[in-house]
């Protein structure tokens, strides 16, 4: 598994940028860590809680939308199909367990505000158990840290409602949101191992930051087997 910086360039197709350069670099990226182009499977993310399966063939679906991004959903899982999650201040999520017969279940989520609320996370590790995974460890991305994610009251208290660990006060004393402490609350209830917390994307010059600057890019979290 790994995740991108701002060094590997913008990953996704939706930010304005010139579509051959961002398939370009994808396949760059492929081809470091020893992957045929193509390899790494996206999804058209929409901030929902959908997982879809990706089957052997590229695009391939049980739940979502194929299209030329892949399928409309915030999570996906495999049987050993290279997955990537693109983010730019929202929790990526990396995942990966294997069967009792030793076969790779892998597992990514894109757990912004609304995803981390409703239950992506926890959708995701449901439908990788159901594919027969055991042992899942997760890797938890680069994202914006609750210091640094000024919200309403409001939201706050509804996303806290929902998950009580969300709740933060930023640096500067106003109503904030943990997302990472949120995601992480919900991998350890479901009983799986952290391996990896990344930091704060807005602190970071190295990575997007969606907050930092609106037109910025996307990286990724990645997960593939070798």
């Amino acid at each position: 598994m790994a995740f991108t910086d701002a060094k590997a360039g913008n990953l996704a197709l939706h930010v304005g940028d010139d579509p051959a350069e961002v398939r370009r670099r994808r396949e760059l990226l492929e081809a470091e860590v020893g992957l045929t182009a193509g390899s790494f499977q996206y999804m058209n993310q929409v901030h929902g809680n959908a997982v879809a399966y990706i089957g052997d063939a590229a695009g391939s679906t049980a739940a979502g939308s194929p299209s030329a991004g892949g399928p409309t959903a915030d999570a996906m899982v495999s049987a050993g199909r290279p997955l990537a999650v693109m983010v730019a201040d929202c929790v990526p999520v990396v995942l990966a367990g294997e069967t009792s017969g030793g076969r790779p279940v892998l597992g990514v989520a894109h757990a912004g505000r609304p995803g981390v609320a409703g239950g992506v996370i926890p959708a995701t590790l449901a439908r990788m158990r159901a594919e027969g995974a055991e042992g899942i460890r997760a890797w938890i991305g680069p994202s914006i840290c609750g210091s640094c994610y000024e919200v309403p009251e409001g939201m706050r208290a509804d996303v806290a409602a929902a998950v009580p660990a969300t709740w933060a006060t930023t640096s500067w004393g106003t109503p904030g949101l943990d997302l990472p402490a949120g995601a992480r609350s919900q991998l350890e209830a479901d009983g799986v191992t952290m391996e990896y917390s990344g930091p704060c994307t807005l602190e970071n010059e190295e990575l997007f930051s969606y907050r930092g600057n609106p037109d910025t890019g996307r990286f990724a979290g990645l997960v593939w087997t070798t």
